[in-house]
């Protein structure tokens, strides 16, 4: 899946929902001035924003494996450490942070429970580690009415509902399995307007992530289809969507 693209066009597909889940995401980890904090998967820094508003630059760290987004962060806030990284392999040494957190980033780790673990390991003892996840087994993703247009036209659409962490409960097992204690599970919601179906359809032809990839490998006639099949579904402009996400924080 691609997440080697702009940081403007990752913002304008997906940053138009994550900007206002990050402060949801950081009530429940209970983020708070005086803490040092770590933004794994931070893309073009959606949530890296929300952390340097509440503790300052200087107490923010964030990682990403796109180079195109830790560059966006660099600019966009100066005084965050950022680096190049995966969360399988954080480049920080142990019980560094008093909070990690993962803003819709689990389920494309390459191993969630290693990922998790990492975010541990660099949390201090009684830190906190903290993660959503759209959920995509009951429709409340953002992406989900796209998914089902595709999915009703081409039965092999992959979705995204198969994802680890996707689905009631999994994300909190994935703490626990990564070794944190008092897991507590959550659900956040947002509602983001659209003026019309052109504000909401246009980022789903940007290529970004696995909803961009799918659209760009269809032909012309596939596209004018799902275009309909999206325009049937969805109710008269203006109209919000409505996103979901399974959220969990645990204990070191």
């Amino acid at each position: 899946m691609s997440f080697s693209v702009s940081a403007l066009a990752y913002d304008r597909f997906m940053g138009r929902y994550s900007s206002p889940l990050a402060p949801l995401l950081a009530d429940l980890a209970g983020v708070r001035p005086g803490q040092r904090v770590l933004d794994v998967g931070c893309g073009p820094g959606a949530l890296t924003a929300e952390l340097v508003a509440r503790v300052g630059p200087g107490r923010v760290a964030a990682v990403d494996p796109s180079p195109p987004f830790v560059a966006a962060v660099q600019e966009r806030h100066p005084g965050v450490e950022v680096h190049l990284a995966g969360a399988e392999q954080l480049p920080f040494a142990d019980a560094s942070f008093d909070v990690a957190l993962a803003e819709l980033v689990v389920h494309f780790m390459s191993d969630p429970v290693a990922g998790l673990a990492e975010m541990g390991r660099v949390t201090r003892s009684g830190g906190t580690v903290a993660a959503c996840v759209w959920d995509f087994e009951s429709g409340g993703s953002p992406l989900s009415l796209f998914w089902q247009a595709a999915q009703d036209l081409d039965r092999d659409a992959p979705g995204e509902d198969a994802l680890p962490g996707t689905r009631r409960g999994q994300l909190g097992e994935l703490l626990r399995r990564a070794g944190l204690v008092d897991v507590e599970e959550r659900t956040l919601t947002v509602a983001v307007p659209h003026p019309s179906f052109e504000d909401w359809w246009e980022p789903f032809t940007l290529g970004v992530g696995p909803a961009g990839d799918y659209v760009s490998g269809l032909d012309g006639e596939q596209l004018t289809r799902l275009v309909q099949r999206c325009r049937e579904l969805l109710p008269e402009a203006p109209f919000p969507m409505t996103g979901r996400a399974w959220a969990a924080r645990g204990r070191i």
